[in-house]
């Protein structure tokens, strides 16, 4: 191992730089938690991948290699774990694998009142070799970071408008400078974002010039512009909409590829990220292959989406009318809503583009906006084909069994008379004490404002409660109440803000213990939930609203509480289509929040000769509470969705934002993703920080059947951390019907697998188990298909949303195999298969202590043809791996071998030697200088004492070294070293 000493300009000191110009007084304290556990001792914290070691991250931003170094920026939120106060955070490394994390880098702006007026959204870093910015020299070249200012209404020029803007280093990206002329391109656009730019040589005339591509979010459009110094930008052309449009573009990236490694046929890649939309639903990125010739961008791999399947129509609402379809609009509505009495044409007054369906007419749920409800079913038919096939889009609100679509309470005693006090009277009037800042201004509760879906005109609300809004604290707890015989469940409404830590939540008391608990849906809307209370029949017992939690969503808002023998019926929150046989729902379908229509099938084989009709419902009035239907045909084949014909960067739920590395050496294409989803990414049960990159992949294009499509791998550098003298290995070998454990376990590890199914319907792995949950990472032969199953992962139920299954087409091998490899993390799965043309991304939140992995298939007939586990060192926070260790290593002896026996080394070229100690294993051996690694080794048990680490072209002076020793069980802080280069 070779490093090159050198320093690295006060990283330590530098807080957030002079770009902030004195403006960061009226800022908010860094979130810091007293007693908040060491990064490496979290639960869910990656060893392998990036994560901020406090407060909330999104997308990967100003990715960019210079001088042996990788820089990563990042959306970063620098005073909590959920998205705001947007600014760019930042972290280097030297091999893509160890990070170190960097002080803030380009914080929001605030005007001189401490009022925030520019948020820093994503973007990318440039380093301008030909000073043609003028913002360096020609000796010391700046970095030029090109970001969308995102300005707050509070702007005095901008307000709501998102525009490019400049900011430069000239010390390594260390402290960076706004340019005073931003913004630098302003379309007068809202959703004008995420500028990607790269030099672009051109090969016929030699000409050079930056490109930028960014995009009109809502218009799904990609903007290409021109520009000599990356201050003046000239429009060169736009691509899109194409292929899927589901929520909005954002992200993009262009650059160029050699197909199969072949310089002579190279092709340019096109990646647009859009949200939500993806082919698993909610975030992800799909990208085209294509030409660029400077100008303009043509797509090659654009698919087309209006051909019908085979079957016969049954209803494409091209006539003008609902075709004989029973149709319930909400009564008094002025726009008729949802439907009116005609099919739409197409997209309606204030809603995004409609796309996908097919003819003059559809469904379209959005007459008036989100706000109406209504319904539509279809005349009834005789099942008479095996599938039911019809394009579908919209919200994503499934239809759940057992909701009503109403919202009546259920038989039994109101409590506290549903809060319908008399006026004036207030809730400690009651008898209900109220603390903290609830008591300051008891007139406040209860309350006449604030939530939706609450019965009567008062409920209790702790944003209303106090003076303070969000940031109220305190309890509101009841006089007691006795639960009578037959008193079987309490209901009540809930709305308001989600957590999970104890600090926002209702409870109920009994013997002043707290017994039962529930917190808010993150909404305003109220619905009903129930606890069973039969155990404490004749018991007297007490509710409770506490409120310890601040910012937002820091509220809850309670109605309507009943005891009665039976729970509520939680109110059908559904944008929904659904097949109803003799009066029950036996398959349904609802959108991935998306405009765009697409097939979706239902296999109705088992139903044949019955009666059907479909059912149409909109009973959602919130963001995407719309459906929209279109051709519903009956065929004997299953139509497939148009999205699985897209091209798409993973197929997991948490591979998104992802865009590549400027200036990689080698001609390497580097991408990285971050590690999440916009569907639940504010509630991932994660503590002191919320968030994680994915590992970084290599891209390469190789030719299939379909044309040059991507072939991804985590980047070579990651085989350092193999432990391989510890790896797992099992032989060909039959794989039972049903599940078995193998004698390994690990839960940062790399497994690698070829399974033949044979006969049975589905073969995998387990992961992350222990014995109650695991994820599964299987083939299944029935479907063709690659799947992670999470919904028995662990911890789910912080979002709907997040029990899931992923999957992906995977055309089975020559030879009857299938092969993968799967990267487990902690809290993640990533999945290679197709030799890397097929990758899922998923995370996933186990047990404490999970750590088993396993065989299982479903049915006789398949078998394992190898299988290796293969442990892997951790590369943050964590890196001692697997060991036998039961405390931590002893301290080590250091030394130097240097030129000369006595003096100054005379050439900066010099060993640092660590021996280590006897006793407890030394796994990991880190050389610090300056606070930061510049080197580490990692041992096994048959590695010699003695490390060494060549420091080669050592500046003059004096060089301070320690080390630092880590093993499984603790960190050791060695002796320290100075060695002399002579000036």
């Amino acid at each position: 191992m070779t490093a090159k000493s050198r320093w690295r300009d006060g990283v330590a000191a530098v807080a957030v730089g002079a770009l902030a110009a004195g403006l960061l007084g009226g800022l908010p304290a860094y979130a810091e938690e007293a007693d908040a556990p060491a990064p490496a001792d979290e639960q869910y914290r990656p060893y392998l991948h990036f994560s901020p070691e406090r407060n909330w991250m999104n997308d990967p931003n100003g990715m960019v290699y210079e001088n042996g170094t990788w820089h990563l920026f990042f959306q970063h939120n620098p005073y909590g774990t959920r998205w705001g106060n947007m600014s760019w955070g930042h972290a280097t490394s030297t091999d893509l694998v160890h990070w170190e994390q960097q002080p803030l880098a380009i914080p929001q702006t605030f005007d001189e009142n401490g009022t925030p007026i520019e948020d820093v959204f994503s973007g990318s870093v440039v380093l301008d070799e030909q000073n043609t910015s003028g913002f360096g020299t020609a000796e010391n070249p700046p970095m030029v970071a090109i970001y969308t200012s995102a300005y707050t209404p509070a702007h005095p020029t901008h307000a709501g408008i998102q525009a490019q803007s400049l900011a430069y280093s000239t010390d390594h990206g260390q402290t960076w400078t706004k340019y005073a002329g931003n913004p630098v391109l302003d379309r007068d656009s809202a959703n004008f974002r995420d500028p990607k730019v790269f030099r672009y040589n051109d090969p016929d005339t030699g000409e050079s010039y930056w490109v930028m591509v960014a995009v009109e979010a809502l218009q799904y459009k990609v903007v290409l512009s021109r520009s000599d110094d990356l201050k003046t930008w000239t429009h060169l052309s736009d691509f899109g909409p194409a292929n899927a449009t589901g929520g909005i573009w954002e992200c993009p990236d262009l650059f160029p590829l050699a197909v199969d490694g072949d310089p002579a046929n190279t092709k340019w890649v096109l990646v647009v990220n859009l949200n939500p939309g993806s082919v698993a639903g909610g975030s992800g990125g799909q990208y085209f292959v294509g030409e660029f010739d400077g100008t303009t961008f043509a797509s090659e791999s654009t698919v087309s989406d209006d051909a019908l399947p085979t079957g016969e129509v049954f209803a494409g609402f091209n006539g003008g009318t609902y075709e004989g379809w029973a149709v319930t609009n909400e009564p008094g509505n002025w726009a008729n809503g949802p439907w009116t009495d005609a099919p739409a044409t197409g997209t309606l007054p204030g809603q995004n583009p409609v796309s996908g369906f097919i003819g003059a007419g559809l469904v379209n749920g959005f007459a008036d906006h989100d706000w109406p409800i209504g319904s539509m079913e279809s005349p009834a038919f005789t099942i008479d084909a095996d599938s039911v096939n019809l394009l579908v889009g919209g919200g994503n609100h499934p239809h759940v069994d057992g909701t009503q679509l109403g919202n009546e309470p259920p038989a039994g005693r109101l409590l506290f008379d549903g809060f319908e006090f008399a006026d004036g009277t207030t809730l400690a009037d009651t008898g209900w004490d109220v603390t903290g800042d609830f008591a300051t201004e008891p007139w406040r509760n209860p309350s006449t404002a604030g939530g939706d879906y609450y019965l009567g005109a008062k409920r209790l609300n702790t944003w209303e409660g106090g003076p303070k809004g969000d940031d109220n604290l305190g309890d509101l707890t009841s006089p007691p109440f006795t639960i009578a015989d037959g008193e079987d469940h309490l209901s009540f409404l809930l709305g308001g803000g989600k957590r999970f830590n104890g600090t926002l939540e209702v409870r109920l008391l009994v013997d002043g213990e707290v017994v039962r608990t529930a917190t808010g849906p993150e909404a305003g809307q109220l619905n009903w939930q129930s606890w069973d209370v039969s155990e404490f029949a004749g018991r007297d017992a007490q509710f409770q609203v506490h409120d310890d939690a601040t910012g937002g969503w820091g509220h809850l808002t309670v109605d309507h509480l009943v005891l009665g023998g039976e729970p509520a019926q939680a109110r059908s929150e559904e944008t929904s289509v659904s097949l109803v046989v003799d009066g029950e729902v036996v398959r349904t379908a609802t959108g991935r929040n998306s405009e765009n229509l697409d097939w979706v099938s239902w296999d109705v084989s088992e139903f044949a000769g019955h009666e059907a009709s479909v059912r149409v419902v909109d009973n959602n009035r919130f963001g995407w509470g719309h459906i929209l239907v279109d051709e519903v045909m009956f065929s004997d084949a299953a139509a497939s969705p148009r999205i699985e014909g897209y091209d798409w960067l993973d197929w997991g739920r948490d591979y998104y934002a992802t865009v590549s590395f400027s200036g990689a050496p080698d001609g390497r294409r580097v991408m990285l993703g971050w590690m999440n989803d916009w569907d639940y990414a504010n509630d991932i049960p994660t503590g002191t920080w919320r968030s994680a990159m994915a590992l970084p992949r290599d891209v390469e294009l190789v030719s299939t059947p379909k044309g040059p499509r991507l072939a991804q791998q985590v980047v070579p550098e990651f085989a350092q951390l193999d432990q391989t003298d510890l790896a797992y290995t099992d032989a060909s070998r039959p794989i039972a019907d049903g599940a078995e454990t193998l004698p390994v376990a690990g839960d940062v590890v790399r497994i690698d697998a070829v399974l033949r199914p044979g006969d049975a319907e589905a073969v995998g792995l387990s992961v992350l188990g222990d014995g109650e949950s695991a994820t599964r990472i299987a083939y299944s032969a029935a479907s063709g298909r690659l799947f992670v199953d999470r919904r028995d992962s662990g911890s789910t139920a912080f979002h709907p949303a997040f029990a899931s299954i992923e999957d992906a087409p995977v055309v089975i091998r020559d030879d009857g195999t299938v092969a993968f490899t799967v990267y487990v993390d902690r809290s993640s799965v990533e999945v290679f298969t197709a030799d890397g043309r097929t990758t899922i991304t998923d995370q996933v939140f186990p047990n404490a202590g999970a750590d088993a992995i396993g065989l299982w298939a479903d049915g006789e007939g398949a078998s394992l043809e190898s299988l290796t586990v293969t442990p892997l060192h951790g590369a943050m926070w964590k890196e001692a791996g697997v060991d036998a260790a039961a405390a931590a290593p002893p301290a080590a002896e250091v030394s130097a071998l240097t030129g000369p026996r006595r003096g100054p080394d005379a050439d900066g070229d010099y060993v640092v030697k660590v021996k280590v100690g006897q006793g407890e294993p030394t796994t990991v051996v880190r050389l610090i200088e300056h606070g930061s690694v510049i080197a580490r080794a990692y041992r096994s048990a048959a590695s010699e004492r003695v490390v060494e680490f060549p420091i080669t072209d050592a500046a003059h002076g004096e060089h301070h070294y320690t080390v630092e020793l880590e093993n499984s069980a603790g960190i050791t802080d060695g002796s320290g070293l100075v060695v002399r280069v002579a000036g």
